[in-house]
């Protein structure tokens, strides 16, 4: 067995496109080799600014022999497919041989090819994989050439047991060379195997791991921000984003000036961070934040970076500058004053404008306000001033901060509190880690917005499909979920059946994590009946523990041998059995016992069900095991006489029907 090493040494990689290129590699190469019948022990992909590294271990020498046996035409087809046959195959017609098949006789072909030496099939895959390497972009750069990459392609380190494997993509050669850091490498770096070349990559100024590099700037980010008494403000994004940026990451701390620190946090900290990279840092006895920043710099300076930090401040300042600005001219206005300002932003074709939409939030929230307990006249207010932000200068250079800056403005114009905290939550939550909102009238404009969004976007048929969801649809109904889910709240959401459908398969994603099963899900959504979420998590929750026990695991059991009875005898008889049950006709003991039982349970499953009592609901069914399993033991359901079949059968739809009262139970997987 020996080891594979390969490196794509190129001008600079976008961080963003860095770690799907790492895993596009592994992928294709694990599966071209795969497909050539190739084991090996281990395989780890690097990316970094400047390349891309596959290092794979205990790869045979050759490729094992190959033995296929391929069925052919008929030995009375036309010559054509015969023809064919031997074209695909490379043999001829007496090479093939001839085996007898209950539909006739059929050529056979049997093809034996000896392995090939690796590195042969290595040169012939690796070009393949490489001009198949999915960027986000690309481009050309050599003329007259039509092939494509990331960026220019400078080397191709290539070697299988320590020597070279001979290959060419976009007119570069390989071989055993590459380079270390672009200022701090003293030249080439021969390289045979991976640990020497990772060893020599490290002494040339390279960290070639992106977990590594991401290690070595939070511990340096951490020890810079003590010495300042400071913390890192956490930003994990960015942190993976500058990981793939530096590959020498050396830490340094630069000063905010203190006539931009009374410009509100969010703004200094999105402006550093989306333009400069720059992370933000506070001081921990107060959690503001600190008058200081961190960088990431991709150099050792001989200055121990003084020069690198004046610069870098220059430029912070004329960000900063520009941002106070934006954020004192905003602030001329009141919130009240922009929201005409929304009549000239289009929020979609079909649905109107964002003050039309805002009028429909703002009735929407105050109806669900008297709902919730809430404030309607504050819900209204609320929702009517929660999208003036985006008329704003701050929000147009950092729309991400739309509806912090509107919680910011309304403050500044004396809005009550409840109001300006909604007018920044109601956004909540953007994703699966953001907190909902608690307070009661930044929920009711929450959900009036998502809730507008969901209605209006389904009914102008923009319903998101397997391949995309441009309007964020699947969030906004996640997030409904979450918030009436997160804060226990009984509002019924009074959906056409294909946002209530919808809801449905998003509910099963917010729940999976739960351990909660989503055909459970689909059981109880089907009735039609339910769409108080908090209501029907907890009925599912209790039919989920009540199907783990011996009675509900066999309950189900006889509830699918009743069912399969009845969908077979309803064919047969082209009409449905209604469980309409003349007690008059039972006879056997054991189907006057389950009607019985049905009657007195069919009630205490409706009075629980009605009190919310799911456990006692449960706990009904669960008394109807016994009498199921006796009548299955010894009742003749077809039975020969007409009507006493027909009874019978009613009893068992008297049965399928008490259950549904519960869940479809036809939905549920045995």
């Amino acid at each position: 067995m020996a080891d594979f090493l390969l490196e794509l040494f190129s001008e600079e990689i976008p961080a963003r496109m860095q770690t799907g290129a790492a895993r596009d590699l592994e992928r294709l190469v694990v599966g071209a080799l795969t497909d050539r019948g190739f084991l090996f022990e281990g395989i780890k992909a690097f990316a970094g600014p400047r390349r891309l590294t596959l290092a794979i271990s205990g790869l045979p020498p050759k490729q094992g022999d190959v033995r296929e046996e391929l069925k052919g035409p008929r030995t009375d087809a036309p010559q054509a497919a015969l023809d064919g046959f031997l074209k695909k195959t490379g043999l001829s017609k007496d090479q093939l041989r001839i085996e007898k098949t209950a539909k006739g006789d059929v050529y056979i072909a049997v093809i034996e090819r000896a392995g090939r030496e690796t590195p042969l099939v290595l040169a012939e895959i690796l070009p393949e994989i490489m001009a198949k390497l999915p960027w986000p972009k690309s481009m050309r750069w050599m003329p007259g050439s039509s092939v494509r990459w990331v960026r220019p392609l400078h080397g191709i380190l290539a070697t299988f047991d320590g020597e070279v494997v001979p290959l060419e993509f976009a007119g570069v050669k390989s071989g055993n060379m590459t380079w270390g850091h672009r200022f701090l490498s003293p030249g080439a770096i021969t390289a045979r195997r991976y640990d020497d070349y990772a060893a020599a990559l490290k002494k040339a100024h390279v960290v070639l791991d992106a977990e590594e590099r991401k290690a070595i700037i939070a511990e340096g980010i951490k020890q810079a921000a003590f010495v300042h008494g400071l913390e890192m403000i956490p930003d994990e994004g960015l942190l993976n984003e500058v990981s793939g940026l530096a590959e020498w990451p050396v830490i340094l701390t630069g000063q905010i000036e203190s006539q931009f620190m009374d410009v509100p946090a969010e703004i200094l900290q999105t402006a550093m961070r989306t333009h400069q990279k720059y992370f933000s840092l506070r001081d921990p006895k107060t959690g503001k934040m600190a008058a200081r920043f961190a960088l990431v710099a991709n150099m050792v300076a001989e200055d121990g970076g003084k020069e690198i930090i004046a610069g870098n401040e220059r430029v912070l300042r004329a960000r900063l500058s520009d941002a106070k600005f934006f954020w004192d001219e905003d602030r001329k206005r009141s919130l009240e004053s922009r929201v005409d300002d929304l009549k000239g932003i289009v929020f979609h074709a079909k649905l109107g404008t964002q003050f039309e939409r805002v009028e429909r939030i703002a009735k929407l929230a105050g109806g669900i306000a008297g709902k919730i307990g809430a404030d309607a006249v504050k819900a209204q207010r609320a929702a009517r001033l929660a999208k003036a932000d985006l008329t704003s200068d701050v929000v147009g250079e950092f729309p991400e901060l739309q509806g912090v800056m509107g919680r910011y403005y309304a403050m500044h114009d004396n809005e009550d509190a409840e109001i300006a905290d909604a007018a920044r939550d109601h956004y909540r939550p953007v994703g699966p880690s953001d907190a909902v909102p608690t307070a009661k009238v930044a929920i009711a404009v929450s959900l009036a917005d998502k809730l507008d969004m969901l209605t209006g976007f389904f009914a102008a048929g923009e319903k998101p499909t397997g391949s995309g969801d441009p309007f964020a649809l699947r969030r906004a109904a996640l997030g409904v979920i979450r918030i009436l889910l997160e804060n226990k709240l009984r509002f019924p959401l009074m959906l056409t059946d294909d946002l209530l459908s919808f809801f449905a398969d998003r509910l099963k994603v917010a729940l999976k994590e739960k351990g909660i099963r989503h055909d459970l899900i689909d059981a109880v959504f089907s009735l039609g009946s339910e769409d108080d979420l908090v209501r029907l998590v907890a009925r599912v929750e209790a039919l989920q523990a009540f199907l783990k026990t011996d009675d509900g695991a066999n309950l189900l059991a006889g509830y699918k041998r009743a069912a399969n009875i009845l969908k077979i005898e309803e064919k047969k008889d082209g009409k449905p059995f209604v469980g309409t049950v003349d007690e008059a006709q039972l006879s056997d003991p054991a189907e006057k016992s389950l009607f019985a039982a049905l009657q007195m349970v069919k009630a205490n499953i409706g009075s629980a069900l009605a009190a919310e009592d799911f456990a006692a609901a449960m706990q009904q069914m669960a008394g109807l095991r016994g009498p199921v399993d006796l009548y299955f033991e010894n009742v003749k359901v077809n039975a020969d006489e007409a009507g006493l079949r027909q009874n019978r059968l009613n009893l068992l739809a008297a049965l399928r029907t008490v259950l549904h009262q519960v869940a479809d139970f036809s939905r549920i997987e045995a």
